[in-house]
């Protein structure tokens, strides 16, 4: 049976990541809903002033290099960069989820600044490379790198847009640093391509260098592209164009080959937010969220209750996952410390990569509330999270009394929303007990490929040992990890 595409390239995308040989490189495309305008729009003034029609020139590097020769400088043409990108724009979904993949290189021909905005947005550093003595010195403790080979907005003198720019880019007084780089991340990672046509100037402008920088011991890469728009009624668009597009695309794709490209095809642009989101979910899926707090620790009492969530950190950790937790109070510090045991007993010195601890602030921003911060604090949390398992979950009603916990239900909730599989110990009580019921009901709403109820059952037993239930959370994790 022949082998689904899309499956196969997250399968061996993920497996990238996960291994630390991922990365992305991004087009004008990427940035086009968020209101920048692509390779025509940037250069139509420059083509109207030439004479010429935007929307009849194939060689768009071609009409730049027109106009600086009947100029004798670039001028309008860094003065059109310096327009078109220095307008305010507002990040759009595909940045988001960009910047949430576990991906530490993303390469782009874009001049914008969108990129670097979503990783600071995400809480990362990252390190931007715009010229060569830039590619010198590194960042410390980035957890990104950006290269911007064709130049940067703040720069527009420098920006690569002509055909004399893309003939000189191998100079050692111009871009060779860059080409140098480049080929050590095309041999030693796989890319995905994103925001690229197969009419866009800088695709063949790239291929063209990956097939020069490495002949035929190419990796294997991926690219999106979209397919033609199928002619429909009264729309004005003829079948033969339509039927032109899609032969001149077979071609394209059969090209791609060459290069060792596997194109992926998408009817709309919102496919994009699409696969970056299965992305984002598969690999995720070894990034635990421990949720839950404990004023009270009835029904199984403090010491089993604190051991239970030690035990969960240390299996984490054993099971090669990581762990993310809000600390949660009486809760999230015992699940820590059962991971950091298992970290030191194995004598891991990455615990900065296996653990992702977010103490809740207690001051939010200006102009938002503490409960709106919270959230959007818990969104980020469990957005960088495959399952959520839930423990206890209640608090102190400020009378000496406990009360369920609110804020472990929105976890689930948004974990619910999120599409992320959450993994109640029903067995603890209190909001967790609550969560267990609400998933055992639709446990097929929840895990879609089945094989857990069995395991569900076992997390709702308060006479179950804490070995049975923590196996019970770990059969659930490996169930869904396939």
């Amino acid at each position: 049976m022949a082998t689904d595409p899309l499956e196969s390239f997250y399968a061996n995308y993920v497996k990238a990541i996960h291994a630390g040989h991922a990365a992305i490189f991004a087009g004008a495309g990427l940035s086009r809903s968020s209101g920048y305008v692509d390779w025509k729009g940037l250069l139509k003034g420059i083509a109207k002033d030439l004479g010429l029609d935007i929307d009849k020139e194939t060689d768009l590097i071609a009409v730049a290099q027109y106009h600086e020769n009947k100029y004798g400088n670039r001028t309008e043409i860094n003065q059109a960069i310096i327009h078109e990108f220095m307008k305010d724009a507002v990040l759009n979904e595909n940045h988001y989820r960009i910047a949430n993949l576990p991906i530490a290189t993303v390469w782009t021909t874009n001049y914008d600044t969108l990129i670097e905005q979503a990783y600071e947005a995400a809480r990362k550093k990252v390190d931007v490379k715009i010229s060569p003595p830039n590619l010198v010195n590194q960042r410390s403790g980035r957890a990104v790198t950006v290269y911007k080979m064709h130049g940067d907005v703040s720069q527009p003198h420098e920006a690569v847009i002509t055909k004399e720019d893309y003939e000189t880019y191998d100079a050692p007084d111009k871009r060779q640093l860059f080409s140098i780089k480049l080929k050590g991340d095309l041999v030693d990672k796989s890319f995905l391509f994103l925001g690229f046509s197969f009419t866009d100037p800088n695709i063949d402008y790239i291929l063209g260098r990956i097939r020069g920088l490495l002949g035929k011991n190419q990796g294997i890469h991926y690219c999106v592209m979209r397919s033609p728009e199928k002619p429909k009624p009264f729309s004005g668009r003829k079948k033969a164009d339509y039927e032109y597009e899609k032969t001149k695309l077979d071609h394209r794709i059969a090209d791609l080959k060459r290069y060792g490209i596997r194109p992926l095809l998408i009817d709309e642009y919102s496919g994009v937010t699409a696969i970056l989101g299965e992305l984002n979910r598969r690999s995720h899926l070894n990034d635990v969220f421990v949720s839950g707090s404990a004023f009270a620790f009835d029904p199984l009492g403090q010491s089993r209750l604190e051991d239970l969530a030690r035990l969960i950190g240390r299996r984490v950790i054993e099971n090669d996952c990581n762990l993310v937790s809000g600390l949660g109070v009486g809760i999230g510090s015992f699940a820590v410390v059962g991971a950091l045991e298992a970290l030191y007993s194995r004598h891991y010195e990455d615990q900065g990569d296996r653990l992702s601890l977010r103490p809740f602030p207690q001051r939010p921003p200006k102009g938002m509330s503490l409960p709106e911060f919270w959230r959007k604090y818990r969104e980020e949390m469990i957005d960088k999270s495959g399952a959520c398992v839930f423990l206890a979950g209640n608090k102190d009603d400020g009378t000496g009394s406990p009360v369920e916990a609110g804020g472990v239900i929105e976890e689930f909730e948004i974990a619910a929303a999120m599409g992320k599989y959450p993994i109640p110990v029903g067995a603890t009580g209190h909001a967790a007990r609550k969560i267990w019921e609400i998933v055992s009901k639709d446990v097929k709403k929840f895990f879609p490929a089945g094989g857990v109820k069995s395991h569900f059952e076992t997390l709702g037993n308060e006479k179950k040992t804490n070995k049975e239930l923590v196996d019970a959370v770990f059969a659930i994790l490996k169930q869904v990890n396939g």
